[in-house]
């Protein structure tokens, strides 16, 4: 049997600015900026997408999009939450979604929305390689004007396959069923950079590697290529024939390990959704390794997700 060919995962600023000159038909363009930013850098992004965009494009507000009920961040939501979400943003079955966000990375929380489409359903979902940053770069045209898409039908199913919970997280300390590569800085990740939340300590799950979501990025911005995240997978003893889980600190940069071993042919990549926010709250000490401060037996309580407030946290960067 031949191998599944995988949807192309990122298309160029080339591409997206042909494709709005010459619509194709029969399988509509929609594009979607999906900027998000951490509170502590004081960016709004829906007043900046109401100021510049790529023109047609919709604003998808991860926060919004999402379980609000969780006391854990932009945790995904329920499949008709998500289907009546996207609907309004003019999203059908046929659609031909392109996101982008307009972070100074070039990617950063886009490749979220991407692996969200992907776990309701669809597929025909890409990504702008660069996103605005490399656009602007490019000077191609803007927008001020806003869009209003027609709202359409769409029906989400999602595919459990692209999760994983604290649970597993938690068996697989003694079944090793499957690697853990966590997408947070190193200093955070070895416990000797603050975590941006309240309450919550920096280090990370035991066995976990880590890959930076920076590193999948050149210096411009773009995703490097297959090649040399082949080889970045490589050198930090990352097997890409065996099971792989992504995470980071809220499940949003996580995604950039998905779509680095999706780009190298993998694309079976779930994520911890609840990612290290909610190990620290609810993993015992001594899973939590750290260089630093760590994780005391005097101030553990062993928290499940209905002992934490929702709303009582502040927004984790990724």
């Amino acid at each position: 049997m031949a191998p599944t060919q995988l949807f192309r995962a990122l298309v160029s600023s080339q591409w997206v600015a042909e494709a709005l000159r010459a619509p194709r038909a029969g399988q509509p363009l929609q594009l979607l900026d999906a900027s998000w930013y951490p509170a502590k850098l004081g960016r709004d992004a829906r007043r900046e997408f109401e100021e510049r965009h790529i023109p047609g494009a919709t604003f998808f507000n991860i926060d919004h999009c999402s379980d609000r009920t969780s006391p854990y961040d932009h945790m995904l939501p329920s499949a008709d939450h998500f289907s009546e979400y996207v609907s309004r943003l003019g999203v059908g079955a046929t659609t031909h979604i392109v996101v982008y966000d307009a972070s100074d990375q070039g990617l950063y929380s886009a490749p979220r929305v991407w692996w969200m489409f992907r776990a309701f359903g669809h597929r025909a979902v890409s990504l702008l390689d660069g996103g605005l940053r490399h656009w602007l770069h490019l000077n191609l045209p803007l927008s001020s004007s806003m869009s209003r898409p027609v709202p359409t039908e769409f029906s989400a199913r999602l595919d459990p396959t692209f999760i994983k919970t604290y649970e597993d997280i938690k068996d697989n300390l003694e079944s090793h069923h499957f690697q853990v590569v966590d997408a947070r800085a190193a200093g955070r990740f070895r416990g000797t950079d603050p975590e941006p939340q309240d309450g919550i300590e920096p280090g990370h799950i035991p066995g976990a590697a880590n890959i930076p979501f920076t590193e999948f990025l050149t210096e411009e911005g773009l995703e490097k290529s297959p090649e040399e995240i082949r080889c970045l997978f490589q050198e930090k003893k990352v097997d890409l024939s065996q099971p792989l889980v992504a995470m980071c600190g809220s499940g949003i940069v996580a995604c950039h390990v998905v779509l680095g071993a999706y780009l190298c042919g993998k694309a079976d990549v779930p994520v911890y959704d609840g990612s290290w926010a909610e190990w620290y709250m609810r993993a015992q000490p001594e899973h939590i390794i750290s260089e630093g401060r760590g994780k005391t037996h005097s101030g553990w309580r062993g928290h499940s997700p209905a002992q934490v407030t929702p709303g009582h946290q502040q927004s984790t960067p990724w």
